[in-house]
């Protein structure tokens, strides 16, 4: 316990494992077994633990010690709480820790595996240990965070991919059974089921298992990018998460109800998810889910760093993933947008400032800044670089209905001198806009998309982009290896033909859908942008049904 880390979230896992079997494994061991077994779970009593999510593997397996009527440490658990309140973001979500700074900016599915799980669960084992009204809480939380969570799985069962950890695939159900083990949900029965078997099946069929019967890491097929600095052989089985349900007896409606279709399946959704600061999409017509990503990047916002491909691109989806290479972290190009230095580097976003997301619109900035070296963090679960150069701000919003989101993007002058630890990157650049990453078994083929650029898959999933304003230049990156989706990848893009104009709004409509019909749509929307000056611009995205959205790029400080 005290040499490896690790052990600490598998000491939590025992603990559940061993309250929810008590009366058939704990109540039949002889007392010396049981002995040992507490006298290896106290290691962890007052164990240094991460400041995120693992400060409940300590609280968890302190309820279980003293269920038992063993030794724990009382601050264990006082200390699990007040991180869980000041880590609650609002409407159901929290954040997985608090950067440097305090903010609350690690956004992912540990909000629902981790952040409702564990404490709910802290719950039932410490019973009217408890205290008063904490079970009351954190069930509302869950019923509302899943009001919001269940718009992120695609229409055949597919997750969307955001965040870390993605090796452990259908743990992302745990909060989906939680609600139902602690009546704390929105969802009826019948759809409860159905998502999780959807999920299952969606893995099942993408070929999790390999020729052993064993789950690998990687998301469908062996996929070693996507581990994490603390991954091992046996990360993958924290999928048996997804299978929490099994605690709800036979009879319960979740297993009587009969299933019903997800909001994915009967017709289109957009949601703005204000915590994460994330806008939300989903299409009947292919059942795919986008998320336009605007908020929390899981970054401090003291320093710049290198893009997080799970935390920072500008889009996650169900059937798109990003670039999971060494080359891409460096260079990021898939949903991204970037300014290129004179050698052709692309600038990094983290971290980004969120600047609201309402209705059909989502909004950050970010100061373009570029790495020379990078060198793994202690605890490898990012990079940090060794000297850094920053050039302007850069103002992207997102204007999205159905599969087609409409990218805007104003380039600033920064007004003051950098850091004395940063270096000034005297430019000129030149603007690129990235597009979803298609992947699979066979190279993806080019398709013709008007005056931009697109790509598309087998089964008719096709990533494309139209530069709609300064725009002109466009092409396609094609990578082997490099996505978890499928051996073959390609990524279209957009760019300014010149170098970029301070104030000037550029626009390109990025698609992801399986309906041919949305690249149609993409091709027929207008911008206008009605006013520039110093403190912004006022810009109206014209869709082919008449409708409109309009969108003020405000400059850094005009506020």
């Amino acid at each position: 316990m005290a040499r490896v880390a690790q052990a600490r979230v598998e000491c939590a896992s025992l603990a559940l494992a061993l309250h929810e079997t008590r009366r058939f494994v704990w109540d039949r061991l002889d007392d010396s077994v049981r002995e040992r077994i507490v006298g290896w779970m106290s290691g962890i009593a007052g164990a240094w633990v991460p400041e995120n999510n693992w400060v409940w593997f300590r609280a968890v397996t302190a309820a279980f010690l003293r269920s038992v009527g063993a030794a724990y440490r009382a601050e264990d658990i006082e200390y699990a709480i007040a991180c869980t309140e000041q880590w609650y973001a609002g409407d159901g979500w929290y954040s997985d820790g608090a950067e440097r700074t305090g903010e609350l900016r690690a956004f992912d599915y540990y909000n629902g595996w981790a952040l409702h799980f564990y404490p709910l669960w802290f719950c039932r084992i410490a019973g009217a240990d408890a205290p008063a009204g904490l079970l009351d809480r954190y069930r509302g939380r869950l019923r509302r965070y899943l009001t919001d969570a269940q718009h992120l799985i695609g229409a055949d069962g597919a997750p969307v991919m955001q965040g870390r950890s993605l090796t452990y695939r259908y743990a992302m159900l745990a909060p989906f059974w939680a609600g139902a083990v602690f009546d704390a949900t929105p969802l009826e029965p019948g759809l409860t089921r159905r998502l999780a078997s959807g999920v299952l099946r969606h893995f099942i069929r993408g070929g999790c298992f390999d020729g052993r019967g064993l789950q690998t890491i990687g998301w469908y097929h062996p996929f070693t990018p996507i581990r994490q600095g603390y991954s091992g052989p046996g990360s993958p089985y924290w999928s048996s998460k997804g299978f929490a349900g099994l605690v709800l007896p036979d009879d319960h409606p979740v297993w009587t109800a009969t299933e019903q279709a997800s909001a994915a399946q009967l017709g289109d959704v957009t949601v703005a998810l204000a915590a994460p600061g994330w806008l939300v999409s989903s299409t009947a017509a292919d059942g795919v889910v986008r998320v336009a990503a605007h908020g929390g990047d899981h970054s401090p916002t003291d320093l710049p760093a290198l893009d997080d491909e799970v935390y920072a691109r500008h889009g996650f989806s169900s059937h798109a993933a990003p670039q999971m290479t060494e080359q891409s972290r460096g260079a990021p190009l898939d949903s991204h947008v970037a300014l290129l230095a004179g050698d052709g580097r692309p600038s990094h976003r983290r971290p980004a400032t969120p600047l609201g997301v309402a209705g059909h619109t989502a909004a950050s900035r970010h100061r373009a800044h570029w790495a020379a070296g990078t060198m793994p963090d202690r605890y490898g679960f990012d990079q940090q670089a060794q000297h850094w150069s920053v050039g302007p701000w850069v103002t992207t919003a997102s204007v999205l209905r159905g599969g087609v989101e409409i990218r805007l993007c104003r380039v600033d002058p920064a007004m003051a001198e950098p850091q004395p630890e940063l270096s000034a990157d005297p430019g000129p650049w030149h603007l690129r806009v990235g597009g979803w990453a298609i992947a699979g078994d066979q190279p993806p083929r080019c398709i013709a998309v008007g005056a931009g650029v697109g790509v598309a898959r087998g089964d008719g999933l096709s990533s494309a982009l139209i530069g709609l304003r300064g725009l002109g230049a466009h092409g396609v990156v094609r990578e082997d290896g490099a996505n978890p989706l499928g051996r073959h990848s390609a990524i279209p893009w957009v760019a300014t033909g010149e170098p970029v104009e301070f104030g000037e709004v550029y626009a390109a409509a990025v698609v992801l859908s399986g309906d041919p019909g949305a690249l149609l749509r993409a091709a027929e929307v207008r911008v206008r942008v009605d006013r520039v000056d110093a403190d912004g611009a006022d810009v109206e995205v014209r869709w082919p049904d008449g409708t409109g959205d309009r969108v003020r790029l405000d400059a850094p400080g005009a506020f």
